[in-house]
């Protein structure tokens, strides 16, 4: 049965169940957030950042489903076993325990096994109730935001539009930068990089630019005067009214991608 969240507005007006889905390396808890009541809404995968699947990010979700989605969140972490949620404001000011968490959980994935996810994880929405069929999105933070732009160059047939906030990089020497398959995305991409962050430089950013460009893709890539990391409300850096900005350019966004009529 579907949990009814209430501890602020929006998880008042949706509903979440965690789903299994099952992936080569096992099972997959998916967190899908959904508005209050029947219907069928346009699927959305949200990608989670390096602290995990915690309360912050189901607010996060069930903010966007109050705006008409239903939003899946893999926790990419599932390789490393059920895990109680951390507080990023203590681990990841503490170096030890900031390395022993990558240690733990960052280490399991990569860019090709968060792919074999999310191939299941579409596959797997086509078959939910509360799925509208058709093109999906993607948006993801930190880490997931690079995944959303791998994931729209790897499934140009699914995604329609692809949203990365404060990701780093997205336009490097690794054989899986995002920028590389520019050519095979068809989606929308937007991506918002924070000035204060040495893991998306001015020089990365020109280079995805130029990227995406070349390859006609739709895009806009933008600077907000914010931290690495600004959107969850439980991170250091989180700054409220950036959080803000980021609803503003999230939503309209989606909308014209997946409510045309």
């Amino acid at each position: 049965m579907d949990r009814l969240l209430v501890p602020e507005v929006h998880m008042a007006v949706t509903t979440m169940r965690e789903i299994i889905v099952g992936t080569p390396d096992g099972d997959c808890p998916v967190r899908l957030h959904r508005p209050v009541g029947a219907g069928r809404w346009p699927g959305v995968i949200a990608y989670m950042d390096a602290p995990g699947i915690r309360p912050a990010l189901d607010e996060i979700a069930a903010r966007l489903a109050s705006a008409g989605y239903a939003v899946a969140m893999p926790d990419l972490f599932y390789r490393a076993g059920r895990y109680a949620p951390i507080d990023p404001a203590v681990v990841f000011t503490d170096p030890a325990r900031r390395a022993a968490h990558r240690a733990r959980f960052n280490a399991t994935i990569d860019a090709t096994k968060v792919m074999a996810d999310t191939g299941a994880v579409i596959a797997a929405m086509t078959t939910w109730p509360e799925v509208t069929a058709g093109a999906i999105g993607m948006v993801g933070y930190c880490m997931g935001g690079r995944f959303a732009l791998i994931a729209a160059g790897s499934f140009p047939d699914h995604v329609a539009v692809a949203a990365s906030y404060h990701a780093g990089g997205l336009a490097d020497d690794r054989a899986d930068s995002p920028h590389l398959l520019a050519p095979a995305i068809r989606a929308t991409v937007y991506v918002a990089c924070a000035i204060d962050d040495s893991n998306f430089p001015d020089l990365m950013k020109d280079r995805l630019v130029t990227a995406l460009s070349d390859a006609d893709v739709e895009h806009c890539v933008e600077t907000y005067p914010a931290r690495h990391g600004w959107v969850p409300r439980d991170m250091p850096a989180h700054d409220p009214a950036e959080a803000e900005h980021h609803w503003r350019t999230l939503i309209p966004l989606l909308d014209r991608a997946l409510k045309r009529s």
